[in-house]
């Protein structure tokens, strides 16, 4: 058969996009294409498992109103499939008087994207919130969550099977041709489907996707590990709920942190170094064509030249616990490095365009019988289900679809 729609990733953006395009035209047929033997092994299996409030997004953005709007629909959707969350708030910190004006800005952003219940808060407040963080003063967000996306992605598995959308699992799309007449193949190395649109949610490679697809995107993917520790358990008392820095402005990552998960673990991270494969979980994960393509790309060099003091220190607290251990300890002073344990890591697919600038905001692009999603970074999980309803919106209007 020829389906409708052809989603290109199974990620939670890929997922929830399905939904929503069935919500919107349920007589569709879609098929998804995930390169792997299960939904969400990549971005969406390897973040921390915050449902964000939105606080840090510049008002108006894409970020801002799909954030908030996603953080809402998302809690939803967990309660409706009795999918475990807790609203165990979250703290921003500053540590000196320098990151208070910083501070401020962040908590009027949060008020600006109608954040519920975001507050200042004063040093003795930030104490009662988390007694062992030291800092002068601190945003409080009481309605920032966490969850685990994988159980998130499950349901929104089932529900799409069920309702009739075919995953083609191990499918790695090499190939996407345009057919005489009309529609799309889309092809690995032994299978082909045929669509008459495509909608590109491949994360990690969208930008690879669109090339395929016929299309320029302006930006290139570098990819960048995030990598944690975890505290050991007698320790993780330290941590009640959430703690962040305040983040660098001229960076899209907001520095490391203390995340309790939904679990009962505390991760401690993430830093951000670059990676040399697109899956580089791992230090020792090379991939030597990945590698070569981002040392090829000028951006990739525009923006080491911009930030490559900062990059050097992430690299240096990536094989250093000692300079992972300061960091935190910023936070929680009495944290100690027999304190925690390496973790796991993620991988943040970050567009970045020529000129070495990286783009901050969602970035989604259409062309007549295509849609790309090339950036789609934190918080795109807390804001997938919102990302979702934007890109049927702009299919329902670049496709037709009635």
């Amino acid at each position: 058969m020829t389906y409708d729609i052809a989603i290109i990733g199974g990620g939670i953006v890929g997922l929830a996009t399905a939904r929503a395009l069935l919500e919107r035209a349920p007589s569709l047929t879609l098929a998804l294409c995930e390169k792997e033997a299960q939904l969400g092994t990549h971005q969406t299996g390897h973040n921390s498992g915050v449902i964000h409030s939105g606080i840090y997004y510049k008002p108006g953005s894409f970020k801002a109103r799909l954030c908030v709007e996603g953080a809402r629909s998302m809690v939803e959707f967990c309660e409706a499939h009795a999918i475990k969350y807790d609203r165990c708030g979250k703290v921003i910190v500053a540590t000196s008087d320098e990151e208070l004006p910083r501070l401020r800005t962040l908590y009027e952003r949060g008020v600006a994207n109608g954040v519920p219940g975001v507050a200042m808060i004063d040093a003795g407040r930030v104490r009662e919130i988390e007694p062992h963080v030291r800092a002068v003063a601190g945003i409080h967000s009481p309605n920032t969550a966490i969850v685990d996306y994988s159980e998130v992605t499950a349901a929104l598995g089932r529900d799409l099977v069920a309702r009739g959308v075919t995953i083609e699992y191990r499918f790695p799309v090499s190939a996407i041709t345009r057919i005489k007449g009309g529609g799309v193949a889309v092809s690995t190395q032994q299978h082909t489907i045929t669509a008459r649109r495509i909608v590109n949610c491949a994360g990690l490679y969208s930008d690879v996707v669109a090339r395929l697809a016929g299309a320029a995107p302006d930006v290139q993917i570098v990819p960048f590990r995030g990598e944690y520790y975890f505290l050991r358990p007698e320790r993780e008392s330290l941590v009640r709920g959430l703690i962040y820095p305040v983040p660098d402005p001229e960076f899209p990552f907001l520095g490391v942190h203390f995340t309790r998960t939904i679990h009962g673990e505390v991760e401690a991270g993430p830093n951000a170094v670059l990676a040399f494969a697109r899956e580089g979980y791992r230090f020792t994960r090379v991939r030597p064509r990945e590698l070569a393509g981002t040392l090829r790309f000028p951006g990739f060099w525009a923006m080491a030249r911009k930030y490559w003091r900062v990059g050097a220190y992430e690299m240096h607290r990536s094989l250093s616990k000692k300079k992972f251990v300061e960091s935190l300890q910023r936070l929680v002073p009495d944290l100690k490095a027999e304190d925690i344990a390496p973790g796991g890591a993620g991988v943040r697919a970050q567009a970045v365009r020529a000129d070495g600038t990286l783009l901050d905001d969602f970035s989604i692009v259409s062309t007549p019988d295509a849609i790309h999603v090339l950036n789609a970074p934190s918080p795109a999980a807390t804001a997938s289900l919102a990302i979702g309803r934007h890109i049927a919106a702009l299919a329902a209007e670049t496709f037709s679809l009635q």
